[in-house]
């Protein structure tokens, strides 16, 4: 591709992407494909010889956006959003266009510098006080495993690196049961493994918010002190992807403060919605917290990847990540920071230009306006299904999730019913909704948070849900 190809197909590629937004809402959130059906139209092998554009992106367009789900479509209410803001997508490209290598400062000074900026406009944005640094990581899951790996080597006195795991007394880690799977995950690749990875009970008395029962979490330390076990730290959840279950932050930090643990708070979801103070309460004393994780890419629009990861003190975490070989090294320039030294990733992308776009197209009070906006119409959806007589809501909004149930009074398995609803509401194609399980039984997740979602979109939803439900039986 020469140079004037490479303007005509960056031309048509930004007019694709324009007309794909402006029509998103027309498509059907999920896709109607079945497993193999794009893999049966693919070559088995590459091609010898180069092949012409015009052939290349005919077959994107006849293969590919037809079987996607669509993230940015307004009324994707499944999972979290992945969002992907205008603004922030123009910087996409200017950084795949430079397509850098950020792992030190001297390969990218201005990535660099600029993630250091960034990275503090959201702390003071989300009220955090002056002093907490981050990097921003690639998810949250590679946030919490460098956190729990720093558990580890704090607990070790910084020699696991050095010796390996194999000998010593048996290093523990405690969460929630609300708690999201990364957590799991992050125990099994630190070498602590699952079994050390204590779930706490939460207490789920109404009108809470599903929050770690704190003298069950002190039982647990006491009781494996006792039996000559090390722990290691607390991950504290704050906005879990299952129900949106919410710690006491301040009262899981003053046990681990106690007990000399590193805490963790996990509010990749809901740490964005800080923005707004009102919402601070679900957070209180987050300031307290050695290390946390929001994700900008969720709910401000940033685009994937991109997580920011605030430390109360750097040192623990270099002191676990950091390495130096010789070819990393940056002779004269001690003070400099590295970021690749932060993080599992040696290499990184220039993740701070679309958080800088972002903030400065739609400023805070854009962005808080958005994220209102989703809180007061998902609560307004709770209360319209909470008085239609088939359906139960199960967990109330926490932010903009909530999950609920259909149980008409003729049906036998509500399990099977409701997994039968999902699957006939997501088929129908006008809305994208997940399940989750709450106190062993089948429930359905609503989670609003796309960037372009308007009210009638959830007016939608309220629409979908119960036309569908009540269409296809209670068999």
């Amino acid at each position: 591709m020469n140079e004037f190809d490479f303007r005509q197909w960056s031309h048509k590629a930004a007019d694709w992407s324009a007309d794909y937004l402006e029509g998103i809402g027309d498509r059907p959130v999920r896709p109607r494909v079945t497993p193999g059906d794009i893999a049966a139209q693919i070559p088995p092998s590459p091609p010898e010889t180069g092949q012409a554009m015009e052939e290349i992106f005919a077959d994107f367009e006849s293969l590919i956006p037809g079987a996607m789900t669509h993230w940015q479509h307004p009324r994707f209410f499944a999972y979290f959003p992945s969002n992907a803001a205008p603004a922030a997508m123009v910087a996409e490209q200017l950084v795949t266009t430079m397509a850098a290598q950020c792992m030190l400062w001297q390969t990218s000074p201005a990535a660099t510098e600029l993630e250091i900026a960034m990275v503090d406009w959201l702390r003071q944005a989300v009220g955090l006080p002056n002093g907490f640094k981050g990097v921003f990581q690639d998810t949250a899951s590679s946030a919490t495993l460098c956190a729990v790996l720093t558990m580890r080597e704090r607990a070790l006195e910084w020699t696991g690196n050095q010796t390996g795991l194999a000998g010593g007394k048996r290093l523990r880690i405690y969460a929630s049961t609300r708690t999201h799977s990364s957590i799991d995950k992050a125990a099994w690749i630190a070498g602590i493994g699952q079994d050390n990875l204590v779930k706490i009970a939460t207490d789920d008395s109404p009108g809470g918010t599903f929050a770690m029962d704190a003298t069950a979490l002190k039982q647990a330390v006491a009781e494996d002190r006792a039996a000559g076990h090390l722990p290691a730290g607390i991950i504290i959840c704050v906005g879990g992807t299952s129900i949106g279950a919410c710690d006491n932050v301040a009262e899981i930090c003053a046990i681990a403060k106690e007990e000399g643990l590193y805490t963790h708070l996990d509010a990749a979801w809901a740490g964005s919605a800080m923005i707004c103070p009102e919402f601070r309460h679900l957070w209180a004393g987050a300031e307290e917290a050695d290390s946390i994780v929001l994700n900008p890419h969720k709910w401000l629009g940033s685009g994937i990847e991109c997580s920011a990861h605030f430390l109360r003190d750097p040192a623990p975490l270099l002191n676990t990540m950091a390495i130096r070989p010789e070819y990393l090294k940056t002779y004269g320039q001690d003070e400099i920071v590295n970021f690749s030294e932060w993080s599992v990733q040696l290499g990184r992308r220039f993740r701070a230009l679309k958080v800088w776009f972002l903030l400065r197209a739609y400023g805070l009070e854009g962005l808080r306006a958005r994220i209102r906006n989703h809180v007061a119409w998902t609560v307004k959806l709770a209360e319209r299904l909470a008085v239609e007589p088939d359906f139960e809501i199960t967990t109330p909004p926490i932010l903009s999730l909530f999950t609920f149930k259909y149980r008409p009074d003729a049906a036998d398995n509500l399990d099977a019913l409701n997994r039968r609803l999902i699957e006939a509401i997501n088929d129908d194609g006008r809305i994208y909704l997940t399940q989750t399980d709450f106190e062993g039984s089948q429930v359905i997740r609503f989670s609003a948070g796309q960037f372009d979602t308007r009210e009638a979109d959830v007016d939608i939803a309220f629409d979908v849900i119960t036309q569908v439900a009540r269409g296809m039986g209670t068999g």
